[in-house]
């Protein structure tokens, strides 16, 4: 089977080989938007990670294409409608990081909670002074979680941990677990009112696009903090800002902003149908990213060892499973 692989470390090269070693591989670092097509044609599996658009065009120029093996969870990057027409299935990497993305959202969490990025700075420029950096205890704080699945329960166990009080949102309810675990399930305008802090864990989609906006941010409690280690797109970012700027919001710890893309590469902006509303969205992001009760990390909260190596091996036994006619973890 000839596969093509994009996005790909040096480091994670052999371990695909040993697990496909059956197979035709190719492997690219860069993205499938600057592959060079003409040499794609008879790739029958691809392998892409979040930067990778797989859009109608994409798919066009793939004509033996059978499966698209994702190594992530999300997969808002490839164009599942046409998928569907072509008969080319699709499949991601539900559980590699449960744990991992949970511990990060914790880690924005304390940054924000006890100003370690501001102390780090400070000490940095020879600054020892504890002036402004009177942080708050979690024990006793209220947590919204807001999207109850695998990662969504890593992050109420460590709540829980810290002696914090949980309310979830979710349109699956397991009373057993909330029970169990001590959490309360509520709808998602009981949670945005009754939270000190509010983590986002549910996948992005057109439904979803901008959940939190002004209308909803409105509802905060004054000076909660905001987490979002999910998808940029979730968040509305003039709302964030206007939420900033009049305090209802205290701070936000960001993995992900709207518009991420643009900022990491700006050929990006260049293949957009919209270019002047891309650059105003970095200009925009560029205005967030500069203030001080902002903690952003560069979409990193999955980026443990043992996430990775968990990615891999997902993908190799999906791309196995399709062609041993046991497909495993199809999405759409």
């Amino acid at each position: 089977m000839r596969i093509a692989f994009f996005e790909v470390h040096d480091w994670e090269i052999p371990v695909l080989r040993n697990k496909l070693a059956e197979h035709q591989i190719r492997f690219h670092s860069g993205k499938l938007d600057d592959a060079d097509f003409s040499a794609l044609q008879d790739v029958e599996i691809l392998s892409v990670f979040i930067y990778s658009r797989v859009n109608a065009r994409a798919l066009e120029k793939l004509p033996r294409l059978r499966l698209i093996a994702t190594r992530s969870t999300g997969f808002d990057h490839i164009d599942l409608v046409t998928c569907r027409g072509r008969s080319i299935e699709v499949a991601n990497v539900p559980n590699y990081g449960e744990n991992t993305v949970a511990e990060h959202t914790f880690a924005l969490i304390l940054a924000l909670s006890r100003h370690i990025h501001k102390s780090y700075v400070r000490v940095s420029q020879g600054n020892f002074s504890r002036e402004g950096l009177t942080g708050f205890d979690l024990k006793g704080k209220t947590i919204g979680v807001i999207g109850g699945g695998r990662i969504g329960l890593h992050v109420i166990k460590i709540a829980r941990g810290f002696g914090m009080e949980v309310l979830v949102a979710d349109a699956r309810q397991d009373q057993f677990l909330a029970e169990l675990m001590n959490f309360h399930y509520v709808p998602v305008e009981y949670l945005l009112a009754h939270s000190d802090i509010i983590t986002l864990h549910i996948p992005y989609t057109k439904e979803t696009h901008h959940f939190l906006n002004a209308e909803r941010m409105a509802t905060f409690r004054k000076g909660t903090l905001l987490i979002n280690t999910a998808r940029g797109g979730l968040v509305d970012t003039d709302a964030l800002l206007a939420a900033l700027d009049n305090g209802t919001l205290a701070g936000a710890g960001l993995d992900v902003l709207e518009g991420e893309e643009y900022i990491s590469e700006e050929q990006e902006m260049l293949r957009s149908e919209h270019p002047a509303e891309v650059l105003r969205g970095i200009v925009r992001d560029h205005i967030l990213l500069r203030r001080e009760n902002i903690v952003f990390t560069p979409h990193n909260a999955f980026n443990s060892r043992e996430a990775l190596q968990r990615i891999l091996e997902t993908t190799a036994d999906n791309i196995l499973g399709f062609l041993g006619g046991n497909p495993r973890n199809l999405v759409g």
